[in-house]
């Protein structure tokens, strides 16, 4: 009996764990919901605290941590395209072909869609940026998730202070 009951407990901590790393996945990126090893889990979290300080050495020393862990995460490549192209000096040609690695791994890859749309942006190139905009209406099914409003409206501004 008691053997019975310490495997039921181990196959439940087993399922909370699984549900719980499910969860955070979910949390950290909404739209590429994947089982990655806890390492990579780790360094993502790292690379995330480091972003929402501006730290981008530290982000793109977490995130090379990451790609050793998982080379085929196309978060991760979200991300170092995202840390490159908001560092002091963006350095755009690097985040465009970690943008398009992202997209190479995961075609419908909201977060990256809409972080090359304004890397496009921010190159003075609006019909590309236009291009990730239609992705991004293709992909969510309409015109409201997060990543479309968020293109959408640096798109609109970019036209605003760019008249044709």
């Amino acid at each position: 009996m008691r053997l019975v009951l310490i495997e039921k407990v181990k196959t439940m901590k087993l399922l909370l764990t699984v549900v719980f790393c499910c969860q955070l996945g979910w949390v950290q990126a909404a739209d590429t919901p994947t089982l990655s090893p806890p390492e990579t889990i780790d360094h993502l979290a790292q690379a995330r605290a480091a972003i929402a300080k501006k730290n981008w050495n530290g982000a793109l020393v977490a995130l090379q941590a990451a790609l050793k862990q998982e080379p085929r995460n196309a978060d991760v490549y979200n991300l170092l395209g995202y840390t490159y192209r908001k560092q002091a000096t963006p350095d755009l040609n690097k985040a465009f072909e970690h943008y398009k690695k992202a997209l190479e791994i995961n075609p419908k890859h909201r977060g990256a869609h809409e972080y090359i749309g304004e890397a496009y942006l921010m190159s003075r190139n609006p019909e590309q940026a236009k291009k990730h905009l239609d992705a991004l209406e293709s992909i969510c099914g309409n015109k409201t998730c997060e990543e479309y409003a968020d293109l959408a409206k640096s798109l609109a501004a970019y036209r605003k202070n760019n008249p044709s």
